[in-house]
């Protein structure tokens, strides 16, 4: 399976990309900086060098030919402003979805975010802004003719992974991103999950047997 990776240079990402890897994917990161390429290769991907707050969707799509899958892992970041928030999480999700349905890719997967539904409508607090831009992201995807599946991770740690997780409707709490990654790969590969919406803390249940459970 081959799977483009937007954000391909985060934490989350170049997991995933390790991950495929090790199943024997053809994993890809679309990175925006060049000094990234090297990581996303040494985690057994092949590196793209795009900028996805200025390209547009035919070129984006160029990159996206060939693909089985992409994944939205993209973010502007901890400490970019609440105008990132608007052209990457939520604009530069659009933008893959718009490129995917020109590539002909209709497997889309979404790293989300738990708590969209309830930010402030009114708040310029750049958490609310950026919980506002994933739920406009999430809603636009939803709107789509592709088979997608959100990804709605609670708090991220860099604890190890376990490899138990707990998925669906959940209150708050935490999830290492390397079992975020575990549930990205699984969730490529169970058709069983599209069309799902879902929080993802971690659990009691190994991955495989909480997605079937959705």
């Amino acid at each position: 399976m081959r799977v483009v990776i937007a954000g391909g240079h985060g934490q989350i990402a170049l997991l995933l990309e390790k991950e495929l890897a090790r199943r024997g994917d053809d994993p890809v990161g679309i990175v925006r900086n060049p000094d990234h390429v090297g990581d996303v290769e040494k985690a057994g991907a092949e590196a793209v060098v795009l900028d996805l707050e200025e390209c547009d969707a035919a070129t984006l799509a160029e990159v996206l030919h060939g693909a089985d899958a992409v994944v939205f892992a993209a973010g502007g970041g901890p400490n970019s402003g609440a105008a990132r928030k608007e052209t990457v999480d939520k604009g530069a999700a659009v933008l893959l979805a718009d490129a995917a349905e020109l590539a002909g890719v209709r497997r889309y997967v979404m790293v989300s975010a738990m708590g969209t539904e309830e930010a402030d409508p009114t708040s310029d607090d750049v958490f609310a802004v950026y919980l506002r831009a994933k739920k406009a992201a999430d809603d636009d995807l939803r709107a789509r003719d592709l088979d997608w599946t959100i990804v709605r991770p609670g708090r991220l740690t860099d604890h190890p992974g376990l490899g138990r997780v707990q998925v669906g409707s959940l209150p708050g709490g935490e999830v290492s991103r390397a079992d975020v990654a575990g549930v990205l790969a699984e969730v490529l590969h169970m058709d069983t999950t599209t069309g799902a919406t879902f929080d993802l803390l971690a659990g009691q249940q190994p991955i495989q047997a909480a997605l079937a459970g959705l």
